[in-house]
């Protein structure tokens, strides 16, 4: 293939995937379709140019869970089911082509892209809102189906934005700009587990900044109280409080929630006591979850368990959380490394933020199999690799004779 078609078969591949960027936020379907297409051209381009196919080391524990998935959907109670579910192992492939295509700068433009759009899906979600009222039975879902993935995703966009507002010298105005409505919007889906997680991942970004900057959160917390309108404030008293309800109607549904998860969790601890290698399957947990329902249980069925690290040991088993846990700390570490070598240290630090955020708010809600969210996640976490990494287009195999 000549140079000058290989150059615009790289851009092409290259702006393919900054489309895909934008669409976890929007619409799944068009996510999927452009991620198809930026897989299909990098695949091209590889072969083209005899590259080796290149990888961050993270992604070893990814491949190491999705084959523990792979393991569990054949011991399923139903493995065809739990075969299909694992079709989004396929996600994974965001890793590799993002690690090739957004080298070097590419990756700011990448977080350009995601920021921007993120700021426009918050105004819109405040605008929702103001067209819907307070109403916790209709939360602001933005274009998404869901308010948890809305909220997980404005979560991931608002600990990115603050990274780049605190770490990033040059172009963070207008990270500056939109952190208000990311901030806004994220309040009014009234989900607390992203709540919980946005606090986590911006406070670590406190905490590398300033320890002293910590003293924000206090203060901001006492701001929302302040200010913000029943509804929110039911929730946040709700968090600490599983024995009591207010007279309203939010609150009362809110324990309701709270004791349910408690016993979901019970119900979890049972499932891996039964299931402890292969757990009961991918997608396997709302057809066991009569058996193990707990008494103390609110719904007699739920999909998920919502905690990430118990419904992957209950769904895959003990070894895939332990890959899982395996991927996290991999990720924690390459950051902190990262920052000391990078030339530009806030990518490796949002990343940082992103991952603590994640893994907090996926203590309360089972963010890591929801589609949207992982599919920006795992751009995000590749992000800092590609950053680190300098553009090489050309390499090929004759220049690299090892393989990967």
């Amino acid at each position: 293939m000549t140079s000058d078609r290989t150059d615009l078969l790289e851009r092409a591949a290259y702006f393919s995937l900054l489309a895909f960027a934008a669409m976890p936020q929007f619409s799944i379907a068009a996510a999927q379709i452009l991620l198809g297409l930026s897989a299909l051209l990098w695949l091209i381009l590889v072969i083209s140019r005899r590259e080796r196919i290149e990888v961050p080391f993270m992604f070893w524990p990814l491949c190491a869970y999705a084959a523990a998935t792979l393991v569990s959907s054949y011991f399923s109670i139903d493995p065809r089911a739990s075969f299909w579910d694992s079709r989004q192992l396929l996600l994974f492939t965001i890793v590799p082509i993002g690690y090739r295509l957004l080298r070097g700068e590419r990756s700011l433009k990448a977080i350009d892209v995601i920021i921007t759009v993120g700021a426009l899906h918050a105004i819109y979600g405040i605008v929702q809102y103001g067209v819907m009222g307070d109403d916790i039975n209709q939360r602001v879902q933005g274009v998404l189906g869901h308010y948890m993935t809305y909220s997980g995703v404005i979560m991931l966009v608002a600990c990115t934005a603050a990274a780049r507002v605190m770490f990033r010298q040059e172009d963070r105005l207008w990270s500056a700009i939109v952190m208000p409505a990311l901030i806004v919007a994220l309040a009014l889906t009234l989900s607390r587990n992203a709540w919980v997680g946005a606090c986590a991942g911006i406070g670590t970004l406190l905490l590398l900044r300033d320890f002293r900057l910590i003293g924000l959160l206090p203060v901001a917390a006492g701001v929302f109280i302040a200010l913000a309108p029943t509804t929110m404030t039911d929730r946040l008293y709700s968090t600490f409080n599983l024995e009591r309800a207010t007279t309203s109607d939010t609150s009362t549904a809110t324990v309701q929630s709270d004791r349910d998860r408690v016993a979901m969790i019970r119900s979890g601890f049972r499932i891996i006591r039964d299931h402890p290698l292969v757990g009961v399957g991918p997608d396997m947990i709302i057809q066991v979850y009569p058996h193990y329902r707990d008494p103390e249980a609110v719904r007699q069925l739920n999909p998920h368990l919502h905690n990430v690290p118990l419904q992957i040991a209950a769904e895959r088993g003990l070894p895939a959380l332990a890959m899982w846990i395996w991927f996290v700390f991999t990720l924690i570490r390459d950051f902190v490394r990262m920052r000391r070598r990078t030339p530009f240290p806030f990518v490796p630090t949002a990343g940082l933020a992103v991952v603590v955020a994640m893994v907090t708010a996926g203590m309360f809600e089972h963010n890591f199999h929801d589609s949207e969210f992982l599919m920006l996640f795992l751009l995000l976490v590749t992000l800092p690799y590609a950053a680190d990494s300098a553009p090489l287009p050309a390499r090929t195999t004759a220049d690299h004779p090892r393989a990967a």
